[in-house]
């Protein structure tokens, strides 16, 4: 099962220090998802709580490149080495430290970040932003874009990276 990384970096960088504050989706998120204009009706009016059983956070939540509410992924990105691509040239090996570095063995996050899916985090500032303040007509979101702008928001695009193995350890099979 393809799982999908939220990343943050320079798209030509093949290496870094800021994995700590990336993030796993272990399954797909968007079919979990609930479009903008069905916020009030299917979250906001059932206790943040979403159909596929997720919670909304009306201070910290995520948009994907359809106008979809998604739930947020995992944070941190575990330690590990999975293998990694954009769906495009490259498929590598990217390797996570305990203290947040990462290395990719071939190409940059550029080369392994797939354009068409876009992600952004949103958290309200003084205007007090929600999904209600997006605008629905700024989506679909163009192939390698920025997301766009909710006003009343602060807003922090990452890219998503499709991780197609992980690299079993002694630990991670001791959890199965």
């Amino acid at each position: 099962r393809t799982q999908f990384i939220a990343a943050l970096g320079d798209p030509n960088a093949k290496s870094g220090n800021e994995a700590q504050n990336w993030g796993l989706w272990p399954v797909d998120p968007g079919p979990r998802g609930i479009f903008l204009k069905d916020y009030k009706k299917q979250l906001a009016d059932k206790n943040n709580l979403a159909p596929a059983g997720w919670t909304f956070n009306p201070n910290d939540w995520w948009l994907e490149e359809h106008g979809l509410i998604m739930e947020a992924p995992d944070f941190p990105m575990p330690p590990g080495e999975y293998l990694v691509t954009g769906g495009r040239l490259v498929t590598t090996v990217l390797k996570i430290s305990d203290d947040g570095q990462w290395k990719l063995e071939n190409g940059k996050l550029y080369d392994v970040t797939h354009l068409p899916c876009r992600s952004a985090r949103y958290t309200p500032n003084a205007g007090e932003g929600s999904p209600l303040t997006a605008n629905q007509n700024d989506f679909p979101v163009t192939p390698g874009a920025e997301m766009p702008k909710v006003p009343g928001t602060d807003k922090q695009d990452y890219a998503v990276l499709f991780v197609v193995a992980v690299k079993e350890t002694a630990e991670s099979a001791q959890e199965l």
